[in-house]
């Protein structure tokens, strides 16, 4: 028995029986002078301090089924700033949670405390040692965003979990993620070297290995650091057998604290101690990481086999070919995605199989990385063995992985059965029992009627993915749940195995250790917590004294979000609001930095509320109310909710970029119509929400409207009357419409192909009829007769955009029975402007679901694209050789795709530059109105400004969209302008190439009257 006195340890003082869903369960919340705390944490700290009810209520949660609203949120400028936080803290009993990329599945980042967000600002990749293959970061930067840091020298932090996007370094430590490279680079906690940590009390040390010589120093030098390393090999030694049996030796044993790291063959690791322990010890201020070179080429091998179990099986055979990443998946999962329509390019070139494993390999060349799955091939190749398909090109992996890495989503919200929830979504066995494991849990899903739950995972290290159709509403269903996993739990373990493989312990898995540990381990794991933090304040109620696995849901028994009455009838989410908010299940893909539309807010802002996700949060929080501890108790009419949605730019890009759908565009609509029913809106809803009149009656005298929009002092006050920033130029109406044009000339070409409809959108009839001009061109030479409506329409865009829901439906009906002789005809409607053909193709169907002609509509309404590429057989695009940089506007990207227009623009021998730019940040009035502007310009300066800027003269600018191409017009771009797929394929036809600002003789824009006014 060691001398040393070990604390008594941390114990839980709720009682088994409580399965309480009020959010502000946690250790001395109800005990917290929260103004006081605010106003203190203001004075003290660098940073960002909010304990309004909007940031409150998008901290809520994580990707987790339990919800806990914090005291407050600050976000430290510096790593000297959160540890001032923490003191104020202190000061107040309040508890803190660390929090990186809040995308934890165990409840881990969800808690009554005060959330320090690193993300923002704490995200410093602080040194780099070339020779020592090591870097020190700060704990809020992402980790891909830290590899393209290191990758000028070769070398990347290994684990890569399936957020590497947008997860931080710092919740990979705090949860020892692990990821598919975890089977070369092993989990976060082989890769942390030293750390320096904040306690609760206000120590500060780095801490690593501790050998007797560093050990003694520390004794030597006292004080509170002395203190711990005392206490902590007191432990170690009292609890040294129990230790060495109670691990189990498995690739990915994640639960519990790592006791074994503070073995003396270990060399007493401190730092990966702490690992894993998810911030209720210590609160990571920098880590020191161990870094590897990178992998220069990769290849994949794609075997089948009949079921996931037997693919298991499989398992010991390949490990010995030593592959990078050997991944599982079953049927289910490829089925949800079909059904979903996710990857369908990728899922063609999966083999026929009930199940498969993705086997993948590395090397300096290609040649190396295609060697090895050659050899693994001709290896594997067996009579009665798996089917073998072997792809070498990357762009064809990258795809495929990105099957594997849908799982969460994919499985989330499946059509064919209820919702799905972690809780029995990370088990881990030892690789060569994995198959007999995954009998049995099929066995047992079966019992208890989930046997259509996925499972898929990192079936190199035995890890299990699987997301279950849990109820988690009724009192039935929760002891259910509770049932099947205490059920689950003991399988795992009767199979040698551990609770969790990477998600770690949280709340979802902490009561279930001592099944896993024993009694004494877990009486070890009490007084680990009791040495690091006696009050009991980091992150309390998670792995130890947890709160029950079937307490605090975010759903629960008296989860009743009731029958909601709403404009959009949401076809998708069974007609219901409630369950619409519900799709998202927060794995956060809308925080990532780059790539992709989805969300262009985010990337710009850095903010949680301006995120896809933090979004839903509070319209969850809003449905909810204040019944069961929330923030928000204003429902529609809450200004919470309306700021959040404010920097929302209705992209659409969740639409198709978030994993689960997630449509932010259409809630914000849907949001807007309630919030200012029977009550004044933004001068800017009336501008601009009813620009299709506003432009009807500009076009009785073009001129006139022109020269008060572009003359000093009037286009100030035509600015500030309209609610539009005086930065924006006002787009000059044209004098002639393209609907007067079309009606004064007639019809060319032979019309062989038969009629189709030529939609008249305002922004093309009203401001640059040249586009349409171009189109019926090139139309007419394709062989179609164009026809258009014989009176005013409008798809209602402008009022959907503004929340005018109840104006925008009786203008998609006007428009429907103008629409109808056509649409019964089965005529084709060519829609040249991306957003009012995504009315049509979607919102049009989400309004009027029901309705037969809207339905006949969505179906045959194409883009200028489609109706050459697809519905007109024989057709050959005319040549414009050169380069375009094509800027896709964000609704054709979430609604419409782009394939179409890329095959048309190489069969014009083009090359074409499609720009991952995202959102150009005008979308709509968006950019126009006041308080938008900074925002619009950032968005715009990310990407797509810069590239313009370095475009070649003679490189053609392309955009679809209005809004894109006057963003671009008023960017500061050298005076360039964009160009429409349609006065490009004119061009072609007349033989034209472009020759230096070639969209000067291609597209003739209307001008400014004369000496216009740049207000």
């Amino acid at each position: 028995m060691s001398a040393v006195s070990l604390p008594d340890p941390i114990a839980r003082t709720d009682a088994r029986t409580d399965v309480r869903t009020d959010a502000r369960a946690g250790v001395g919340a109800d005990d917290v002078d929260l103004s006081r705390l605010e106003a203190d944490l203001r004075a003290a700290v660098d940073g960002e301090v909010r304990f309004d009810a909007g940031s409150r209520a998008a901290y809520s949660t994580d990707a987790s089924n339990y919800r806990q609203v914090p005291l407050g949120v600050v976000l430290p400028r510096t790593v000297d700033a959160a540890v001032a936080a923490v003191a104020v803290c202190r000061r107040y009993g309040a508890s803190v949670l660390s929090r990186g990329g809040g995308t934890s599945l165990a409840g881990e980042c969800t808690n009554a405390a005060v959330v320090l967000d690193w993300s923002k600002y704490c995200n410093r990749l602080v040194e780099v040692d070339r020779d020592r293959h090591t870097c020190v970061v700060e704990p809020g930067i992402v980790r891909d965003t830290l590899n393209e840091l290191l990758a000028p020298v070769g070398l990347e932090f290994g684990p890569e979990p399936a957020t590497h996007d947008h997860c931080t370094v710092g919740g990979m430590i705090g949860n020892n993620s692990c990821g598919a490279s975890a089977q070369r680079t092993g989990k976060a906690v082989d890769n942390v070297i030293e750390l320096e940590v904040l306690l609760y009390d206000g120590t500060r040390m780095w801490v690593g290995e501790t050998g007797d010589d560093r050990y003694t120093e520390i004794q030597r030098q006292g004080g509170r650091p002395a203190e711990i390393h005392r206490q902590l090999r007191a432990l170690r030694d009292e609890y040294l057998d129990e230790i060495r049996r109670g691990y189990p030796d498995i690739p990915r044993r994640v639960s519990g604290y790592n006791l074994d790291s503070l073995l003396p063959e270990k060399n007493f690791h401190v730092a990966q101690a702490l690992v894993g322990s998810e911030g209720t010890l210590v609160t990571i201020l920098r880590a020191r990481l161990r870094l590897l070179p990178v992998v220069r080429a990769r290849s994949l091998v794609i075997l089948g086999y009949p079921d996931i179990a037997t693919a298991a099986d499989d398992v010991p055979r390949i490990l010995p070919h030593q592959p990078i990443a050997l991944e599982g998946i079953d049927d289910k999962l490829i089925n949800f995605e079909r059904q979903q329509n996710l990857h369908p390019a990728s899922l063609r070139e999966l083999p026929p199989a009930g199940a498969w494993l993705m086997v993948q390999f590395g090397g300096d060349t290609p040649q190396e990385a295609a060697a090895a799955a050659d050899r693994f091939g001709n290896a594997i190749d067996r009579a009665g063995g798996p089917s073998v398909v072997r792809f070498e090109e990357e762009a064809d992996e990258v795809q495929l992985w990105a099957v594997r890495e849908s799982g969460l989503g994919a499985t989330a919200h499946p059509t064919v059965m209820p919702d799905t929830w972690p809780g029995w979504e990370d088990s881990a066995v030892a690789p060569d029992r994995l198959g007999d494991y995954l009998r049995g849990l099929s066995r047992l899903y079966q019992e208890y009627g989930f046997e259509r739950a996925s499972v898929y995972g990192h079936f190199g290290q035995g890890c299990v993915h699987s997301s279950v159709p849990f109820e988690l509403r009724t009192a039935d269903g929760i002891a259910r749940f509770r049932s099947f996993v205490e059920r689950a739990a003991d399988l795992a373990l009767a199979h040698g195995g551990s609770l969790s493989g990477e998600h770690g312990d949280g709340q979802a898995r902490g009561e279930l250790l001592p099944k896993m540990f024993g009694d004494r381990l877990v009486r070890a794991f009490g007084q680990v917590k009791a040495i690091f933090d006696p009050e009991n304040r980091m992150n309390p109620g998670k792995v130890v004294a947890p709160h029950p696995l079937d307490g605090q849901l975010r759903l629960g028994v008296d989860y009743n979000h009731g029958v909601v009455d709403t404009v959009f009838r949401y076809p998708d989410d069974g007609g219901s609001f409630g369950q619409a908010v519900l799709r998202c299940v927060g794995v956060g893909k809308c925080r990532r930095q780059h790539d992709g539309v989805m969300c262009p807010s985010y990337m710009v802002t850095r903010e949680e509320k301006h995120s896809t996700r933090g979004r839903a949060r509070l319209l969850f929080e809003m449905l909810d109310g204040a019944g069961r501890g929330g923030t928000i108790a204003d429902g529609w009419r809450s200004d919470a909710v309306r700021d959040a949605l404010d920097l929302c730019l209705a992209c659409k890009g969740c639409k198709s970029d978030c994993p689960v759908n997630v449509d932010m565009a259409t809630y914000k609509a849907e949001f807007l119509s309630h919030h200012y029913a029977g009550r004044l809106r933004p001068r800017a809803h009336y501008s601009m929400g009813w620009l299709p009149l506003v432009a009807a009656l500009a076009s009785r005298a073009p001129r006139l409207v022109n020269t008060v929009g572009h003359t000093p002092g009037l286009a100030w006050l035509s600015k500030a009357v309209g609610g539009v920033d005086q930065r924006r130029d006002l787009p000059i109406f044209a004098e002639q419409t393209f609907a007067r044009w079309f009606a004064g000339r007639k019809p060319g070409g032979t019309g062989a192909r038969g009629e189709l409809l030529l939609w008249p959108d305002t922004f093309t009839n009203h401001f640059q009829p040249a586009v349409g001009q171009a189109a019926v061109e090139v139309l007419e030479a394709a062989g179609w007769r164009v026809r258009m409506p014989g009176r005013p329409v409008c798809c209602g865009l402008t009022w959907i955009s503004t929340g005018q829901l109840h104006i925008a439906k009786r203008a998609l009906r006007r428009t429907v029975e103008t629409l109808r002789p056509w649409l019964r005809a089965g005529t084709l409607v060519v829609g040249l402007e991306p957003s009012c053909t995504a009315v049509f193709r979607a919102d049009a169907a989400e309004l009027f679901p029901d309705d037969e002609d809207v339905r006949k509509l969505r179906q045959q309404t194409v883009t200028l694209a489609e109706l050459l590429h697809e519905h007109s057989p024989g057709w050959r695009a005319p040549q414009v050789s050169g380069k375009a940089l094509v800027q896709t506007h964000c609704h054709q990207h979430a609604i419409l795709g782009t394939a179409a227009d890329r095959s048309v623009l190489r069969e014009a021998g083009v090359n074409a530059d499609f720009l991952d730019s995202g959102c150009c940040g005008l979308a709509g009035n968006f950019g126009f109105e006041q308080g938008h502007y900074e925002v619009s310009e950032a968005c715009a300066e990310r990407v797509l400004l810069p590239a313009l800027r370095a475009a070649d003269p003679s490189d053609v600018i392309l955009a679809d969209g209005f809004s894109c191409r006057t963003q671009i017009e008023q960017g500061e771009v050298f005076g360039r302008q964009a160009i429409h797929l349609a006065e490009l394929l004119r061009a072609g036809l007349r033989g034209e190439q472009p020759d230096p600002l070639p969209e000067r003789r291609w597209a003739p824009r209307p001008s400014a009257p004369a000496s216009p006014v740049r207000a």
